[in-house]
């Protein structure tokens, strides 16, 4: 499990550098004019922070990936992160229509690698909360 919340942590670090290039590959500067100083700006300031965050939880993997499997603080973490990445998948499919996709070579494959990505980081985590809750038997 150690390895497996390493590669997270590694994957996670490149995620949220990704975000940095939204802003340019998306063309908001072009398509977010039309919307008001405030709206543009919290996009922006969501999206940084999305990708701190992120970049943040990756850090945490690779630096505490046996405190995060070991320890009652690590499992009640792994629960939440667990969460919001299994949020997260369910919003692939719910949230996003399926025009954005489907019938689009590029688009599709990318979906799909998400769709896989989302589910490989809820399983892991919710797995190490699993595994501590079943061996510890604390109150959340």
């Amino acid at each position: 499990m150690e390895l497996n919340l390493n590669i997270i942590g590694f994957l996670l670090i490149a995620l949220s550098l990704v975000h940095l290039i939204f802003p340019k590959y998306f063309d908001w500067k072009v398509d977010l004019s039309g919307i008001s100083l405030i709206n543009r700006q919290m996009l922006y300031i969501h999206t940084l922070f999305i990708a701190l965050i992120v970049g943040l939880i990756g850090l945490l993997c690779i630096t505490s990936a046996r405190e995060i499997i070991e320890t009652s603080l690590g499992h009640k973490l792994a629960l939440g992160i667990g969460m919001f990445w299994a949020i997260r998948l369910l919003v692939q499919f719910f949230g996003y229509s399926a025009k954005l996709w489907k019938g689009k070579a590029f688009e599709t494959i990318i979906h799909v690698l998400f769709s896989m990505l989302w589910l490989y980081l809820s399983a892991v985590f919710l797995t190490i909360f699993w595994m501590g809750w079943k061996g510890q038997m604390y109150c959340l």
